[in-house]
């Protein structure tokens, strides 16, 4: 009873063990990879991604991505090779390979909305 207490507050301790041990993934990675991997993170956090709840979602999310970076230290896969040209667009494409609802989308709706409204104020 008080571990279901416990997570309605805090959230899940499944969860939080996953991200445990995904972070302890990225921090074993050899160089240069790890400090790759750890500036898109970084770049994942303050993008936002994920909102609508699922933090499943996010563990799937980051337990694939440190899945690709084992994978490219182990085939010695320049990190050039797997990021292209535009690091920031590789990180947008694959944070949105797993994006559900984002902040941003009930803004974009807001502002869509505001103005449509305001076209069929303006015919009057």
């Amino acid at each position: 009873m008080a571990a279901k207490w416990y997570e309605m507050i805090t959230g899940s301790l499944d969860d939080k063990k996953a991200y445990r041990q995904y972070k302890a993934r990225i921090a074993a990675l050899p160089e240069p990879y790890g400090t790759a991997a750890k500036a898109f993170e970084r770049y994942f956090m303050y993008n936002g991604g994920i909102t609508d709840g699922d933090s499943a979602v996010m563990i799937t999310m980051l337990n694939d991505f440190a899945d690709l970076w084992e994978r490219a230290a182990v085939d010695q896969t320049p990190v050039e090779d797997i990021v292209g040209d535009d690091p920031v667009e590789f990180a947008e494409a694959f944070a949105a390979a797993y994006a559900g609802k984002r902040w941003i989308d009930k803004e974009r709706n807001r502002l869509t909305e505001t103005i449509q409204n305001l076209e069929g104020k303006e015919e009057r």
